[in-house]
């Protein structure tokens, strides 16, 4: 595994100057910023991920206001109480994106929010206080506890929420074989134990956030 000096001096190679190379990184939020959050911006984000996976984000972005009325701005305490029937009349609504397995994960996620918050007193807090250098945990309970937040759902939502993560995009999993920590796409626990590793490590040596780390990395694959 190569250290980050070397990541770093590839993408400065790459870009041209620091300034360049700071331009094209991601920024996390604070943990005060996440604890500031209200819980129904949290589930609107959760929802929003789920309804984006497969499909294009332009299109399921494009809708959201409509969604954003027909589950009462997302108030986890309003959303926890929509049925099956009142999800299959959302199934006639045509503003909507009507996928029935996708609608039924909002109140089962509004739950998830609705418990997260009575055990630490806000889903942001929870998020906030979360270590980040075990943040394949965090994705393991998102995906456990929640309802169609499996694969690389529950480090995209974080991603857009701005909890500090990396995601293992198919540019990343090509680096990180290259860099000699994993040989597939990391599924199991043993292999996401090692690329939490490998980006610890990268953290210690640099500083930097891991979404940072994660899109340097990114960077060190050639199109």
């Amino acid at each position: 595994m190569r250290d980050y000096p070397w990541l770093h001096e590839y993408c400065l190679n790459r870009f041209g100057s620091a300034a360049a190379l700071e331009a094209r990184l991601p920024q996390a939020r604070s943990a005060d910023e996440l604890r500031a959050i209200p819980d129904d911006r949290y589930l609107s984000l959760l929802s929003l991920r789920v309804f984006r996976a497969g499909l294009k984000h332009s299109l399921v972005d494009a809708k959201w206001p409509a969604f954003e009325a027909a589950f009462f701005a997302f108030d986890p305490h309003k959303v926890v109480l929509m049925g099956a029937e009142h999800l299959e009349r959302l199934m006639q609504d045509a503003r909507l994106i009507r996928h029935l397995a996708k609608l039924n994960s909002v109140p089962r996620n509004a739950q998830l929010v609705l418990d997260i918050a009575r055990e630490h007193g806000s889903f942001g807090a929870w998020l906030a206080d979360w270590p980040v250098d075990d943040i394949v945990g965090l994705w393991r309970q998102l995906g456990k506890r929640g309802s169609q937040l499996g694969g690389l759902s529950a480090p995209r939502f974080l991603r857009m929420a701005g909890k500090d993560t990396f995601i293992p995009t198919d540019d990343v999993v090509a680096a990180l074989r290259a860099q000699g920590v994993v040989d597939r796409a990391p599924t199991s626990q043993r292999d996401l134990a090692a690329v939490q590793a490998a980006f610890n490590a990268w953290q210690i040596q640099s500083g930097r956030p891991l979404c940072q780390l994660s899109a340097m990395l990114a960077f060190t694959v050639n199109h």
